[in-house]
């Protein structure tokens, strides 16, 4: 596909995907997102031509112009979405494939000064939630989603949720839901409320003496442990 008919591509794909979009006069103004892809779309392919200086300079102009930081080098697929999208990074060595969505904060950086691959790659149909920092390279899976806020330094596999700081998966298996933050689970919520639950079981052990009583708190206590553990295998 040709320069012009991706980027004709990449207008259409947010009037797909945007809800708030109730004009194509909009385009022009109120999505930085499309027209930093429209930066990097054209500063990408001098870039491939060997040049270096000219593509910078354009990926700067567009940063400028949309707050929105995309290096030339980076390879990015068909029909990305960047929405709303402001202070967005995406790495010299990222790769993105298709119908990724990527919301605003988000961050695709390095943690290393080496020169080679050192940002992440994120494959096709990937949510990456607001504020969520991506590190290293490593490999977000293909239909995976990232939760908002999240810092991921480890591979996710297909088809997963991660969340948290640092980012784990709690949910695995083919989701098409939308991600719905709202339903998240704090996960170090959960296990601290599991730990005081716990202690006030043993306390109760040591001042009553009722066994039965402890074994029932124990097992659902045990339940509810082993349900946690198993949603993030």
């Amino acid at each position: 596909m040709g320069l012009y008919s991706t980027i004709k591509e990449d207008f259409l794909n947010v009037k797909r995907n945007d809800p708030a979009l109730h004009s194509t006069f909009e385009l022009f103004f109120n999505y930085p997102g499309l027209w930093a892809l429209i930066f990097y779309r054209h500063a990408h392919w001098l870039h491939q031509k060997g040049l270096r200086f000219l593509p910078r300079f354009i990926s700067g102009l567009g940063q400028f112009l949309t707050t929105i930081d995309i290096h030339p080098a980076a390879q990015i697929g068909r029909r990305l979405f960047i929405d709303h999208g402001v202070g967005v990074v995406i790495g010299e060595t990222a790769v993105i494939g298709d119908d990724v969505l990527i919301y605003q904060q988000v961050t695709l950086g390095g943690v290393s000064l080496t020169k080679g691959k050192r940002h992440p790659t994120i494959e096709d149909n990937v949510v990456v939630g607001a504020g969520a920092k991506i590190l290293g390279d490593i490999i977000i899976g293909q239909n995976s989603k990232v939760g908002a806020n999240s810092v991921v330094v480890k591979n996710v596999p297909p088809d997963s949720t991660a969340i948290g700081i640092p980012a784990r998966v709690i949910r695995r298996g083919l989701d098409k839901t939308p991600l719905s933050h709202n339903k998240i689970p704090d996960i170090n919520k959960e296990i601290f409320e599991y730990l005081i639950k716990r202690i006030e079981v043993l306390e109760h052990a040591l001042k009553s003496g009722d066994s039965q009583l402890i074994d029932k708190e124990d097992h659902e206590l045990a339940e509810i442990y082993d349900a946690f553990i198993k949603s993030m295998d």
